[in-house]
């Protein structure tokens, strides 16, 4: 039940007593007498890190004990992060083991017995720990192989489109929060006992009804978000089974009922090279795994520091445009795109495979869901990238291995993990570069089947 006081507050009529000194909700007036003003005189909590345990102990000052803590539920502030909880009478904030990863600007509330209240708003900076993104899929996959030797492809249907090519690439991954919020898609590793739980899908394709999701898992944007909400689970090797991936979008945990999502996608097997059958969505438009097409601090850091990284980027990076092409190409399986292609034989059935050796003679518009694009040789790298060593390890992921069309989104967005080891000034030297700087790949000759990964050679 929900009630208004006299000092102008909603709150949850249960915790009257406590809040007033059991005195209910007419003894809260402005003639309460207190010991000061109220204030809270915690002003950071510590960093934490993905998987591991974690306290912050909320003070105060002034007023008249108890007092009452909460987390104040606003579109302009993010929830604690996936897996904490906050103790409403110590002010304890912890985990057993965080789930989230990046930055949440969190605002508290506290009350006191003579109605006083003060709010203030933290943040809490999470290091992701990803280091699994890597082992997804084989090393003989489309998804590893380097492509800065391989063709350009010029069929009419590669290039980008002429009113993107002077997107600039722009880094929708980093440490700082984004309106409060992780800025990025995060993902986390269980074990492989992970209970299974209900997944109850609304809109789209479902691979799946129950997944070893758990409450902790952490949701792209948090669950206030609105946005896409994609959930990333790797699922450890163990008891006999491979390790797997369950990826889900617009992800909401429902408590004892488990999780809801608009899609999802499984790849019950990691080690193989199977993909989504042709003409199958996944949590994105063009069918694809997103997991393991996220930049992350992890690969990019190496062994070294997050302002000393060695790390290297050895997969393409997932990117998107405003409209892809209405067709796609391996090793993507579906599309969600604009505008069609004509053979000689007239014009080509939208929304199916388009070959990359036997290409269509014209289309109305380009960039077909799935292609890959690398950084041309002949465009230098941007001089700040001598003084950001993190955007110079990718620059050179994005020379071998390129950035693949992945979903529909503002042109030019590369998509990462939220993590505070990103240095988002370093990062900003990706702007330097625009999608005409990359050619599109011929990946045709690697491929053996159009429902595997797996490349000749």
């Amino acid at each position: 039940m929900r009630m208004l006081n006299t000092c102008g507050l909603v709150v949850l009529a249960s915790t009257w007593l406590s809040a007033c000194g059991g005195r209910g909700p007419n003894a809260c007036d402005s003639t309460s007498a207190g010991s000061g003003k109220l204030v809270f005189t915690t002003g950071t909590c510590p960093a934490a890190i993905q998987g591991q345990p974690y306290a912050c102990t909320l003070a105060v000052a002034g007023g008249t004990a108890p007092y009452t803590f909460s987390v104040v539920n606003s579109s302009s502030s993010a929830p604690l992060p996936e897996g904490m909880s906050l103790d409403g009478a110590t002010g304890l904030v912890s985990s057993s083991l965080v789930g989230g990863q990046g930055s949440y600007g969190v605002q508290f509330q506290v009350a006191d017995s003579a109605c006083q209240t003060a709010t203030t708003t933290l943040t809490f900076a999470i290091a992701g720990d990803n280091k699994f993104l890597a082992s997804i899929f084989p090393s003989s996959s489309i998804f590893h192989h380097r492509v800065d030797t391989l063709p350009v492809d010029n069929s009419p249907a590669a290039p980008i489109y002429s009113a993107y090519q002077s997107a600039t690439i722009k880094p929708f991954f980093g440490a700082a929060a984004y309106e409060n919020l992780p800025n990025g898609i995060p993902a986390i590793e269980v074990p492989y006992n992970e209970p299974d739980v209900p997944v109850a899908t609304t809109v789209y394709q479902s691979y799946y009804a129950s997944g070893p999701i758990p409450p902790y898992a952490p949701v792209e944007g948090t669950s206030v978000s609105g946005g896409d909400m994609h959930v990333l689970v790797y699922v450890e090797a163990g008891g006999g089974s491979p390790p797997a991936l369950y990826e889900m979008w617009q992800g909401q945990y429902l408590g004892a009922k488990g999780w809801t999502d608009s899609s999802n996608a499984r790849w019950t097997d990691v080690t193989s090279n199977a993909l989504t059958p042709q003409g199958n969505g996944t949590t994105d438009a063009a069918g694809l795994p997103v997991a393991p097409l996220l930049a992350n601090a992890d690969e990019v850091i190496g062994t070294g520091t997050p302002s000393a990284p060695n790390g290297a980027v050895q997969h393409p990076i997932r990117f998107t445009v405003n409209h892809m092409l209405n067709y796609w190409v391996w090793p993507a399986t579906e599309t969600a795109g604009v505008g069609s292609c004509g053979g000689s034989s007239g014009t080509l059935p939208t929304g199916n495979l388009l070959s990359q050796s036997s290409p269509p003679a014209s289309c109305s518009m380009t960039g077909p869901a799935g292609e890959i694009y690398r950084l041309k040789q002949a465009v230098a790298d941007p001089a700040c990238a001598s003084t950001s060593p993190q955007a110079s390890i990718i620059i050179t992921g994005l020379r071998h291995y390129g950035i693949i069309l992945a979903d529909n989104g503002d042109s030019g967005g590369l998509i990462g993990t939220p993590d505070s080891r990103w240095d988002d000034s370093d990062l900003a030297c990706l702007r330097s570069l625009t999608l005409g700087d990359f050619e599109p790949v011929n990946v045709s000759s690697l491929m053996v089947d159009p429902d595997s990964g797996a490349t000749a050679n």
